[in-house]
């Protein structure tokens, strides 16, 4: 037997909980974007300070990066580099960054500016 002082109370307590629902699973996707964006950026920065090191071409280490974050849109631009030095001597330290800006899908927060860092000796 249902009262009829109850009828509605599950539209009523939907309602006030679909929208912490939504905002949770928004920001679980926000959550993945972003920490796939990361990752991204880590292995780009890797890639890009790999072939420098090997090669000593900043022009061929920015192709290789944006090769290896194809998942980034919108894509990895020259602006994006960052290089610690202009060329790889051997047994020298070389550091690529690349910085980036992440939008948001649902526009609730951000945009975030990431980065990532790779880091290798010349020549090795």
């Amino acid at each position: 037997m249902h009262r009829t002082s109850e009828r509605g109370a599950v539209a009523v307590e939907f309602a006030l909980l679909a929208p912490v629902l939504i905002l949770l699973v928004l920001g679980i996707m926000e959550f993945g974007r972003a920490y796939n964006a990361q990752v991204s950026l880590t292995n780009a920065a890797r890639e890009g300070v790999r072939v420098m090191s090997i090669a000593n071409d900043q022009s061929a280490a920015r192709t290789a990066a944006k090769n290896a974050a194809v998942t980034l849109n919108p894509k990895l631009a020259d602006a994006n580099f960052t290089f610690s030095a202009t060329s790889c001597t051997s047994g020298a330290q070389m550091s690529v960054t690349v910085k980036y800006t992440l939008s948001t899908l649902t526009g609730i927060a951000g945009p975030f500016p990431m980065q990532g860092v790779g880091v290798m000796v010349c020549g090795g």
